[in-house]
Parts: structure tokens; C-alpha cells; sequence
């Protein structure tokens, strides 16, 4: 008996110690930090739902339920998270108290984007405005890769164009 309380006793302390260690990296359980810990719990759960029974995911070709996506998705939540943590840094490193808030709302948005996308997919009924809305936002990060890839397209064909010339003038000499 005497052996299981030390056992429980060391379960317990190593909880609390976890636990105290993550309030202080994420700076503590807040109504938004929550919030967005929901919202991230939900959107995996639509996600599965949606490629398990549905069959319709967007992240793989077959629209069936892959462990690679699920992985996937598991270590950009992570990621999140991590952005959180290092919000809350900041915030402490410059005295603030509004950038670990303002990544929050910002991911808890995207969050609630992604749940509504896969509402949408599922056959829910999706008003009009939030469908534009999404459109919208999609259109404008298609943009926004598109311009990216042009403007690193150029750079690779002057170093391209750079190359050539050095090799010509090695060939002449």
C-alpha cells in the first residue's frame, strides 16, 4: 500500500510540474487560449469525419482518411501552438500584454474558417456571405503563393543567366 502512494504521489508531482510548465510557456489558461484549443480540437474532428465517412477531404486524392494527412495536421496544430508560446514570450520580453491575444484571434479565426470548410464539404448548409467570404480568403492566398512564386521565378533566371556568363568566360579564356 505504502508502495502505491509513492507511485501516486510521483504521478501527481510530475503532472503538476507539466502542467505549471506549460501555463508558463503558453502564459496560462485563458478564455481565448481555450477557445482556440477547442476550435483546434474541432477542426481535426470535422477533418477526420470528413475524410472517414464522407470521404471528401481535400488533403488527400481520394478524399479518404490517411494517417500521412492526419500527421500533417497534427504537427501544424503543433506549430500553432508554438506561435502561441512564442507570443507569450514576446508579451513578456517587451512588456505588452496584446500579441499572445492577437495570435490567438488570428489562428482562432483560421480555425474557424477551416470548420466551416469542412461543414460545407459534410453538406451543411453554408449562408451565402460566408461562402464569399471563404471564396474571398482563398482567392487571396492563391494570390498571394502565385506572387511568390513569380518573383522567386526571375531571381533563379538571373543566377541561371549569371552562371552562363561565367561559363562563357571561362570557355574563352
Amino acid at each position: 500500500m505504502e508502495r502505491i502512494n509513492l507511485l501516486k504521489l510521483a504521478v501527481l508531482t510530475a503532472a503538476g510540474a507539466a502542467g505549471s510548465t506549460l501555463h508558463a510557456l503558453f502564459g496560462g489558461w485563458t478564455p481565448d487560449f481555450a477557445t482556440l484549443l477547442i476550435f483546434m480540437a474541432i477542426d481535426f474532428a470535422t477533418g477526420i469525419l470528413l475524410a472517414g465517412i464522407f470521404k471528401k477531404s481535400n488533403k488527400t486524392e481520394t478524399g479518404a482518411l490517411e494517417s500521412h494527412a492526419g500527421w500533417k495536421g497534427l504537427a501544424r496544430k503543433c506549430m500553432v501552438l508554438l506561435y502561441v508560446m512564442i507570443a507569450n514570450r514576446l508579451d513578456l520580453s517587451l512588456g505588452t500584454d496584446y500579441i499572445r491575444t492577437a495570435v490567438i484571434i488570428g489562428f482562432m479565426l483560421n480555425e474557424l474558417l477551416s470548420i466551416t470548410e469542412n461543414a460545407g464539404l459534410m453538406g451543411v448548409p453554408i449562408p451565402d456571405v460566408i461562402k464569399k467570404a471563404i471564396e474571398l480568403l482563398r482567392n487571396k492566398d492563391t494570390e498571394t503563393h502565385t506572387s511568390e512564386e513569380n518573383q522567386e521565378e526571375p531571381e533563379q533566371q538571373e543566377s541561371e543567366s549569371e552562371e552562363e556568363t561565367t561559363d562563357n568566360e571561362d570557355s574563352d579564356k
